[in-house]
C-alpha cells in the first residue's frame, strides 16, 4: 500500500488521499472503449490495495457505478464515495436530448438509482453534474430536493462539478461543501475560483489534474494545438529533470496550495500504480513550481480573474 498523503475535504472532515480515482473510464461502449468485468474488478480493487480511498463516479459514465458497486461495495468502509446528480435517470439518451434535468423528481431519482447501483445505504458525496446556474438549480427544486436527501441520511455533503461563469455564483451561494473544478498546467483558467472556492471553506477536489500528461494524451494534444502550443511555448520540457511529463503535470497539479486531492482515471492497473508512484513524491520543488508558473503564464495558460 502506498503511503499517499491525505487532506481534510474542506469543511465536510473527510480525511481523503491527495490523490483520487475518477471512475469516468470504466463507462465501457460504447461512449468509451470496451471493458471486460475482469479488468473493471482488478483495477478497482488495485485502486484500494495501492491505498486511495476517494472515487468519483457518476450515472453519465456508463457502467462505472454499477462495476463499483459489483466489485468492491463489500469494502465500502474503506473509501469515501462521490457521484453526481441531474443527470438522465435511466439508459443515457440519445440524439438531441437534454444529458441533464434540474428537476426535484429527477434529482431523487438520480440518488436512489446510484444507491441501488452502488450497493450503498450513502453516498458521503453527490455533486450536481455540468455547473447549471444558480436559477436552474432553484426554479424546480433541484437544490432543496438534494438538501432533503442530506436530512434523511442518504447523502452526507453536497457539491457542485462547475466551471466559469456560474461557478462564481456557486460559490457566492454558500451551500456546496465542496467543488469538482477542472485544472491543470496547461488549464489554469479555473486557479483564481479554486483559491476563492476554498478561501469560502468548500472542499477542492480537480479533474483533469494529469491532462496532457500521459503520452496518450500527448498524442491528442497534438490535435490540440493552442494547448500543445502552451507546452512548447513554455519550454517544460527543460523542467522535468528526469521526470516524464505525466508525473510532471501531475505533480504540478498537487503544488496547487487550494487543492484537496485530483481526480485521475485509467482501465489499466500500471498505468494506476504509475499515477501513486508520481503523487507520493508530492508537490514540484517551489522553485521549479514558480519557474513553471512564470512560463505558462507567459504562454497563455493563466488564471481568470473572478470578484
Amino acid at each position: 500500500m502506498a503511503d499517499l498523503a491525505r487532506n481534510t475535504l474542506g469543511r465536510t472532515g473527510l480525511e481523503i488521499t491527495r490523490l483520487g480515482y475518477g471512475a469516468m473510464e470504466l463507462r465501457g461502449a460504447p461512449r468509451g472503449p470496451e471493458l471486460s468485468d475482469e479488468d473493471a474488478e482488478r483495477v478497482l480493487n488495485g485502486v484500494l490495495d495501492l491505498g486511495i480511498n476517494f472515487i468519483d463516479t457518476s450515472p453519465d459514465y456508463g457502467r462505472s457505478e454499477e462495476l463499483i458497486g459489483r466489485f468492491i461495495s463489500k469494502r465500502r468502509s474503506e473509501y469515501f464515495l462521490a457521484s453526481k446528480c441531474g443527470c438522465i435517470v435511466g439508459p443515457p439518451p440519445s440524439g438531441d436530448a437534454p444529458r441533464h434535468i434540474f428537476t426535484a423528481e429527477n434529482v431523487r431519482a438520480g440518488v436512489e438509482q446510484s444507491l441501488r447501483r452502488l450497493k450503498t445505504d450513502h453516498l458521503d458525496l453527490v455533486q450536481f453534474h455540468s455547473s447549471p446556474s444558480r436559477q436552474e438549480l432553484e426554479e424546480k427544486g433541484a437544490l432543496a430536493e438534494l438538501q432533503k436527501l442530506q436530512a434523511e441520511g442518504k447523502v452526507r455533503f453536497i457539491g457542485m462539478s462547475g466551471t466559469l461563469p456560474n461557478l462564481v455564483d456557486h460559490i457566492a451561494m454558500g451551500v456546496f461543501d465542496e467543488f469538482q473544478i477542472p485544472y491543470s498546467a496547461l488549464e489554469r483558467e479555473h486557479e483564481a475560483a479554486i483559491a476563492k472556492a476554498s478561501a469560502a471553506g468548500s472542499g477542492i477536489v480537480i479533474r483533469g489534474g494529469a491532462a496532457r500528461g500521459a503520452p496518450t494524451d500527448w498524442q491528442r494534444a497534438r490535435q490540440n494545438l493552442p494547448v500543445r502550443d502552451r507546452w512548447e511555448q513554455a519550454k517544460l520540457d527543460e523542467l522535468l529533470d528526469g521526470m516524464s511529463r505525466m508525473e510532471f503535470t501531475l505533480r504540478f497539479t498537487l503544488s496547487c496550495p487550494d487543492l484537496d486531492t485530483t481526480i485521475v482515471g485509467t482501465r489499466n492497473v500500471d498505468h494506476l500504480r504509475d499515477n501513486v508512484a508520481a503523487a507520493v513524491k508530492g508537490p514540484l520543488p517551489a522553485s521549479v513550481y514558480e519557474e513553471a508558473k512564470r512560463r505558462l503564464d507567459a504562454a497563455g495558460s493563466r488564471p481568470v480573474a473572478v470578484k
